[in-house]
């Protein structure tokens, strides 16, 4: 099985980009958002850690902001709970497409969380600053603070850029994402 792993920076457009591939995505944000709804045993954990700001369940992602604006650690403390649950979800994805040839995982804290393998095939998207900014506002409950406390956590976008073997150009025009992923798809059914 081949892993193809979606690396870019914050409203690069990785998630379209996985898509494109038309193999068995791994989205981890998607994960986290069915976790908050449906996982009993990570609320009870949150609830411990942060009972100022997680008391329901299931768990209200303006809650998770609000502990996050609060302060830096809290971030920690929700990822410390949090990635070991979409890790498991991960590995049981992984299980479940064992006979795929492909699969691709879009996982924004994949390096940074050491969830890649030496063999994975790292495809940064590389998208414009000026039409990020642009995506993220209309975005919705975006909060420019808890972007930036995201950032710090995060690799830099250079050095994920340079630890990737493909470079997806992403001018968010859907034919040009296409034909990368297309052209980066023959590459690997090539050597693999």
């Amino acid at each position: 099985m081949i892993r193809i792993a979606v690396l870019g920076d914050i409203g690069s457009g990785k998630s379209y980009v996985a898509k494109q591939f038309k193999y068995p995505v791994f989205n981890a944000d998607l994960e986290v958002a069915k976790l908050y709804h449906n996982n009993r045993r990570c609320y009870l954990k949150l609830k411990k850690k942060l009972p100022n700001f997680i008391k329901n369940f299931p768990i209200q992602k303006n809650n998770i902001s609000n502990a996050i604006l609060e302060n830096q650690n809290n971030l920690k403390e929700i990822v410390k709970i949090v990635h070991p649950e979409i890790s498991f979800k991960m590995k049981l994805f992984l299980k479940k497409n064992k006979n795929k040839k492909i699969v691709i995982l879009d996982i924004p804290l994949l390096i940074e969380n050491k969830i890649n393998k030496k063999d994975d095939i790292l495809v940064y998207v590389d998208a414009g600053q000026k039409n990020i900014k642009k995506r993220l506002k209309k975005r919705k409950n975006f909060n420019l603070k808890i972007y930036k406390r995201f950032k710090k956590i995060q690799l830099s976008v250079e050095r994920k850029k340079r630890k990737s073997q493909f470079v997806v150009k992403n001018n968010f025009k859907p034919h040009s994402v296409k034909k990368s992923v297309k052209n980066i798809l023959k590459k690997v059914l090539l050597y693999a």
